[in-house]
């Protein structure tokens, strides 16, 4: 499993909008200038944010853009899921699987235990975490 580019770009755009701080906006062209992100895939990625309420815009030329919520309240699988979807690492891992051994397979738990870690983990860690780590480096 790889998370996705467009995932990565999110990431760090919600992270540098939380070192902003909640009530200082940004404009997205700084933004996309900051993280080296190309500005029209930027521009579907608020987007994107802002429907999973995630990030507030606003337009002109006072606008731009800011975090929805305090960094504490924001998860990676937040940011993560709201441009890939639910996280799943093989199709034999959910509710609908999809494979002709279900049920008498050896690797559906391992699939179904490594997929708890990873959203378990990315749930847990919120960008006031990573605000950390990236001042203590």
């Amino acid at each position: 499993m790889q998370i996705t580019r467009q995932a990565d770009y999110a990431v760090r755009a919600v992270l540098y909008l939380a070192r902003l701080g909640i009530t200082e906006r940004a404009a997205t062209s700084t933004v996309a200038e900051e993280q080296r992100i190309p500005p029209s895939f930027l521009a579907k990625i608020i987007s994107q944010l802002s429907i999973a309420g995630l990030l507030h815009t606003s337009r002109g030329a006072r606008g731009g853009v800011t975090l929805a919520r305090d960094p504490k309240d924001i998860s990676l699988l937040e940011v993560v899921e709201a441009i890939d979807g639910p996280i799943q690492l093989n199709e034999c891992v959910g509710e609908d699987a999809l494979c002709a051994f279900y049920g008498e397979c050896p690797l559906r738990p391992v699939w179904c235990d490594a997929q708890d870690e990873l959203v378990k983990r990315l749930k847990s860690t919120t960008f006031e975490q990573l605000l950390a780590q990236a001042q203590s480096v």
